[in-house]
């Protein structure tokens, strides 16, 4: 079913808003390059009307993993017409290598450096190594037909990173608002793009991969000594946790510094207002003993971005000191995702015999 937009003024008799359109494609643009958080606050814009060998790309982002996010507006053209667009667009731009990249954000902002925008807007280094080793394709359009529709769903079903983002006008009084709604759960087309890495493909090895963001925000120590692994800040770093059912095992890698651990969840994602730990006086809040981190307290009311814990029973670990940090070993910012390459099979083959009581038999 087509993506469909209403929004009523509140009273007693509710008005319905009528349906307008903005003056330009153009000013819509320009509106989005104003305020990139229109389309996601997870995400830094870097380009704008780039040239590539079929067209021109809108819009080009970078997401906190690396990932290029392509953006293409609906402008004249059906919205059939822009996926098929946006999809060859995407052939180009999966062969940017990372001075392309670069180049391309200095035309965008003069006399800035990517990397350094980068470490200032994500709080972590650029690595040019996982830099486009993924992209989404994300789509604006102000309606979507029912074809379009099944297109989108079809390719995100197979594991094209590809989403539709709808935005429709309503006219109040002398003002107008904008809506905004996705098509497909937006967890689901980043953890699509985060297992559609560069390089051959093979089926998932039931393995989990766990990146933990040691530092000011959480402490490893505090992870093995409570048992849990967390993420928070924004939905981009948190809502991979949903991936994780009771009973997965989980890799965790400290960027940096290497893998640390192997354990099993034991349960679902849970806010850290609410998440407790067993402590040698009873069960006890985690904000109140894990002291090793912030763990975003001042967003604990917000549950956008608060931070989230998932529990572990860990099977073996080691101190950030001892990580494992092997060349060639699989690495990758968002905090859960399952990859689908040899390099993360090879990497748990190694991780195994460094970690050898990883099943918890040893």
């Amino acid at each position: 079913m087509a993506i469909k937009h209403a929004i009523w003024k509140v009273g007693a008799q509710p008005q319905a808003l009528s349906i307008t359109s903005l003056a330009t494609e153009q000013f819509f643009e320009d509106m989005i390059v104003a305020a990139p958080e229109m389309l996601s606050d997870e995400w830094m814009l870097i380009g704008r009307q780039i040239n590539c060998f079929s067209g021109r790309i809108d819009l080009l982002a970078i997401a906190p993993d690396g990932a290029l996010i392509l953006i293409e507006m609906k402008r004249d053209r059906t919205p059939r017409e822009v996926v098929a667009q946006a999809l060859d667009y995407a052939c180009w731009v999966e062969g940017l290598a990372s001075e392309d990249i670069a180049a391309i954000y200095a035309r965008f902002a003069p006399g800035r450096r990517l990397e350094d925008d980068f470490q200032n807007r994500f709080g972590q280094t650029l690595d040019e190594e996982t830099l486009n080793d993924s992209h989404q394709i994300i789509v604006v359009a102000g309606s979507l037909d029912e074809s379009s529709e099944r297109i989108v769903g079809y390719l995100n079903a197979r594991g094209i990173a590809i989403n539709v983002l709808c935005f429709q006008v309503f006219q109040l009084g002398d003002q107008q608002l904008i809506s905004r709604a996705w098509l497909i759960d937006p967890v689901e087309t980043q953890t699509s793009a985060a297992v559609k890495t560069a390089g051959p493909k093979e089926p998932w090895n039931g393995e989990f991969y766990v990146s933990f963001g040691e530092g000011n925000s959480r402490s490893w120590e505090n992870a093995v000594k409570y048992g849990f692994i967390s993420a928070g800040g924004g939905p981009w770093y948190s809502r991979t946790l949903n991936l994780l059912s009771p009973n997965d095992r989980v890799w965790v890698k400290i960027p940096g510094s290497g893998f640390v651990g192997v354990g099993r969840v034991l349960g679902p994602p849970e806010a850290a207002a609410n998440f407790k730990v067993q402590t040698a006086d009873g069960e006890r809040p985690i904000l109140e003993v894990a002291m090793g981190g912030n763990y975003h307290r001042e967003l604990a009311n917000d549950p956008e971005r608060s931070e989230y814990f998932v529990p572990v029973e860990w099977t073996q670990t080691v101190s950030e000191h001892q990580a494992v940090n092997d060349i060639g070993l699989f690495g990758n910012q968002n905090t859960v995702c399952q990859p689908k390459t040899p390099k993360w099979r090879h990497t748990v083959e190694v991780l195994k015999q460094r970690f050898p009581d990883f099943d918890g038999t040893h």
